[in-house]
């Protein structure tokens, strides 16, 4: 797996990129990252509760950044996360980095383990406006940890949101947790597509959405977490590993 640009791109630029170099421990830089918080479900009835603690987001020193899933007992859970047994993190960039068209390219091993949720993904920066789906929604990367090999690429807009988003995935035939990745999405005024490792593996354009409207004409914003469990994912079981952690290596955004 190269990290140069496929020749599709050699006119584009890097205009924007997060190396998450720093000492170990570290908060990532909060001129560009603030955690989300709370443990209320976010709307998928999931079971973490997303703490801003270093021991869930935190550089690891090696020039990455670790976002940690953990397992709590039930008193500790009660007393700290409104009964959560688990804590993860999940970081966005809203109102303070947002970009629009462009390759975005992400670096990241990935965690593993039924029940574990891992994402890259881009919200409209209208979305206290238009709120969701209305915003609209790219999924740069998913991966659920019943398939561990499959990488899961989706838009989620107004008629086309929840179960209904227009999605796709790509089978790489190893486990995503063994090593590093690159997840790719290319975004252009009437067309979108996603890779895994330099492979194109979906695309959509307009007339992919029946008539539904195209809201992806404008700046959107970068949020990556692990959630746990979910209505769209597995629960976890006992065989469960935890702590489960997403190593991210770096975030890059390239334009013509």
């Amino acid at each position: 797996m190269s990290d140069q640009l496929p020749s599709d791109f050699a006119t584009y630029a890097l205009t924007w990129s997060e190396d998450f170099d720093g000492p170990a421990g570290a908060p990532p830089d909060p001129r560009t990252w603030q955690p989300e918080t709370g443990g209320h479900g976010w709307g998928n009835s999931e079971l973490q509760y997303y703490t801003a603690e270093t021991a869930n987001a935190a550089l690891d020193g090696a020039g990455n950044l670790a976002i940690t899933a953990a397992r709590h007992d039930a008193q500790l859970a009660r007393l700290r996360y409104d009964g959560c047994q688990y804590t993860s993190a999940r970081l966005t960039s809203k109102n303070l980095a947002s970009f629009r068209y462009g390759l975005v390219q992400a670096k990241i091993k990935l965690p593993r383990g039924r029940g574990i949720w891992p994402a890259l993904w881009m919200l409209g920066n209208n979305i206290d406006q238009a709120d969701w789906p209305g915003c609209g929604e790219i999924d740069i990367m998913e991966n659920f940890g019943t398939s561990p090999n499959v990488v899961h690429g989706t838009v989620h807009g107004p008629g086309y949101s929840q179960a209904s988003g227009i999605t796709a995935s790509l089978d790489t035939s190893t486990p995503l947790a063994d090593d590093f990745h690159l997840y790719s999405v290319c975004w252009e005024p009437d067309r979108i597509r996603w890779y895994a490792d330099h492979t194109v593996y979906h695309t959509v354009t307009p007339a992919d959405l029946h008539g539904n409207p195209w809201v992806f004409d404008h700046d959107f914003y970068l949020l990556i977490n692990i959630a746990v469990g979910g209505r769209f994912s597995e629960q976890p079981t006992k065989s469960t590993q935890f702590p489960q952690t997403m190593l991210v290596d770096y975030i890059r955004i390239y334009s013509i």
